[in-house]
């Protein structure tokens, strides 16, 4: 079972639909015009399942594009692909990669060709493609405060108890639409459906989205459906469509509002974004209100090419919607692990030992109640008094 991806897996028009849209490895040639986007390709017509809906089934690991950034580096300028140069020095760095792995298979070990399971194959230069500069939106004055007051693992702070941690340390979720993009290794993503029915299965954190879809002609019907505002989880509620032959499209809202300011553990909320995968914002700290909605495009271009869009719009925290567009390649050897974060995980508890006993505190409230407020703020202690 191997898990390394490369395109070799698409077919050769499929290949040429995905170099158009970044999403061909070993790319022989570079867009003509690279400052301008390229429409997504919509003339493919996919089998069906046995229900009538296009058959999107299989897996369909994103390693091979987890290396490419989330925004556009400065020295791409106004470019949305590589160029001739970029392209042929992508493509060896990929067969690199390639190689690596294959080479510890060959001597029957495991190490970092097998760990860090990250390419970046195609020829896009940033994840994101509007705004067309390829950055985020500024945050408004919310969002601002928010994101730089906030407190996880990924920045230095005093750690006291569970809630200085993100959702992610916490080996709870990775927030949405972020559990959607790339890390460097359980890049796993695997289609599963059924009538009315399409499952996203993630291969880290172990999420899986069971999204009810319909007809076109049905979609305010399904939308009728919409849970009260105040029922939330951590990745929302999806609902979505058949567009066309080709399209599914999936509106996500309710999700789990909040931030990583708050003391309180239940109350804290996800970033949006995570910053596991490369070139988004630090710290995983970006506030989600209650206003966040995503909006996914899932368009298949070839029997084994599938390119994903998602706009997330959220007016509190950023001051305009974002934009974000990669290729999937089906890979059906890819093997699916167990994502076994929670069991074991003492960094939290090991971040909050060595953190109280670096100012001289006492470490016993780990295991302990969460107290009403957090320790080390002139706040009384569980078990040691006033700090």
């Amino acid at each position: 079972m191997n898990r390394k991806t490369t395109f070799r897996f698409a077919a050769a028009a499929a290949l040429l639909a995905a170099t158009a849209m970044g999403g061909a490895a070993l790319a022989e040639t570079a867009v003509a015009d690279p400052t301008k986007l390229l429409p997504v390709p919509d003339d493919f017509t996919p089998k069906k399942t046995a229900w009538g809906d296009p058959d999107f089934t299989g897996v369909w690991p994103i390693d091979n594009i987890a290396s490419i950034f989330f925004q556009r580096n400065d020295r791409y300028g106004d470019r949305f692909y590589l160029n001739q140069e970029e392209l042929d020095e992508r493509a060896k760095q990929a067969e690199g990669s390639k190689a690596r792995y294959e080479e510890e298979d060959r001597q029957g070990k495991i190490g970092m060709g097998h760990w860090v399971e990250s390419d970046a194959n195609g020829s896009q230069t940033a994840f994101l493609v509007s705004p067309a500069n390829g950055k985020l939106p500024a945050f408004t004055a919310y969002g601002e405060e928010k994101y730089k007051a906030g407190r996880s693992s990924w920045n230095q702070h005093p750690y006291d108890w569970v809630s200085d941690f993100d959702s992610w340390d916490r080996c709870v979720s990775r927030g949405f639409p972020g559990s959607m993009f790339p890390f460097r290794y359980n890049n796993g993503i695997r289609i599963e459906q059924g009538p009315g029915t399409v499952v996203i299965d993630l291969e880290m954190i172990h999420d899986s989205r069971v999204i009810p879809v319909v007809a076109k002609k049905d979609w305010a019907k399904l939308q009728a459906t919409r849970w009260p505002a105040n029922v939330r989880t951590w990745m929302g509620q999806s609902l979505g469509y058949w567009e066309d032959k080709n399209t599914l499209v999936v509106e996500t809202t309710n999700i789990k509002a909040g931030d990583s300011v708050v003391g309180n553990g239940y109350d804290r909320g996800p970033s949006p974004l995570n910053m596991a995968t490369m070139g988004v914002p630090p710290n995983n700290t970006i506030p989600t209100s209650e206003e966040a909605k995503v909006t996914e495009r899932f368009t298949m271009t070839g029997q084994n090419s599938i390119v994903y869009e998602v706009t997330y719009s959220d007016p509190k925290v950023f001051t305009a919607p974002w934009t974000a567009r990669f290729p999937w390649t089906r890979n059906d050897d890819y093997g699916f692990f167990e994502y076994a974060c929670h069991e074991g995980n003492v960094q939290v508890r090991n971040y909050i030992n060595s953190s109280r006993a670096e100012r001289g505190l006492k470490t016993s409230l780990v295991g302990a109640h969460e107290p009403e407020a957090r320790v080390g703020e002139g706040t009384t202690d569980e078990v040691g008094g006033v700090q």
